[in-house]
Formats: C-alpha cells, structure tokens, sequence
C-alpha cells in the first residue's frame, strides 16, 4: 500500500490514528494541496478535499466557506507564520494535526531550493498544546512517535530515541 519512497511509519501511525478518531461519514478538509496521504485516506473510504495551495496566512477563506465537519493538517503548521489565524478560522468541530517536533540535536528545516518548504516553527508539545486551547480547541488524544533513519552516526542514533511527530486530535470547545 506505501509505497517505498513514502515515509512508511509515519503515513501507517498516521492512518491508525485517524481511524481511531475520525468516521469515513465525516467530510474531511485537509490543509495543503493534494499529497500522497490524502490519497490513502481516499483509498480508505474518506470524503476529502484539500486546499489547493493558497497561502494560508493570507488567504483563509477556503477554511472559513468549508462544509467539512473535520479538518486535517499533516505536517502543515510548521510552515505557517501563523497558525492561530488558521486554527481560529475553521468551522469544523474536530481536528487532526501532526508536526514535526523540535529536535534539540538538530536545526529548523529549510530547503535551498524551494521558497515555501520552510520550517518557520518546530513545536515542541506543549506549544501546539496550548496553541490548540487558546484557539478554542479542546485535545481528546495525542501520540508521538520517532522517526529513525538508517544511517550512521550520533543524530540517528538520537532519532531512534527521541520523538520527532506529534499527532492531536481535538475538538471545539
């Protein structure tokens, strides 16, 4: 089903925890234009539309004139200015997002090639935690896993140890 260039443990862990929180009868918004996990969870029986690449800190209307009863945000909000905005402007009354933690051992993520994929944040916890509450959302269930590579070296060594995702789920309060 995942194919190898796909990050298999994260879209497996991913897919579980959707499962999980989220019934196929729900319509699901999912921030960002259409990706290799929206296609699974269209394969899983899913009703999904995604954003189609508008610049969510300047442009929410696509989120506010949404008929989705959930919003998903898979590795999305660490490429915001500001997720607040975001996370206040949706009318869904539940959630589910996943970021890529701060890793101590290692620097923010920026490619030198593309504009747009930046890590402009890299939560820790506790960070999406409260942004969620302050935005009005109440968290149900989180999970956090590691995320290992298969090279030699002190850094993954450390990633075998130490989280790198962190997936919530939550709804309006």
């Amino acid at each position: 089903m995942y194919e190898k260039t796909y990050p298999n443990k994260r879209f497996k862990l991913t897919l579980q925890f959707l499962q999980k929180h989220i019934n196929t009868k729900d319509y699901i918004l999912d921030l960002g234009v259409k990706n290799p996990f929206s296609e699974i969870m269209l394969s899983k029986g899913y009703s999904v539309e995604n954003t189609t690449g508008e610049d969510l800190d300047e442009d929410t209307s696509k989120i506010k004139n949404s008929k989705a009863t959930v919003v998903t945000a898979f590795e999305i909000f660490e490429h915001l200015l500001s997720p607040y905005e975001v996370l206040k402007s949706i009318k869904a009354n539940k959630i589910v997002i996943s970021v890529p933690l701060k890793l101590w051992f290692a620097s923010a993520y920026r490619s030198k090639t593309d504009k747009w994929d930046r890590h402009y944040h890299e939560f820790e916890d506790w960070q999406l935690d409260w942004l969620l509450e302050k935005t009005g959302w109440v968290i149900k269930d989180r999970q956090k896993w590691t995320n290992p590579v298969n090279k030699l070296g002190l850094r993954p060594i450390l990633r075998r140890f130490t989280p790198r995702y962190y997936i919530v789920y939550a709804e309006r309060a």
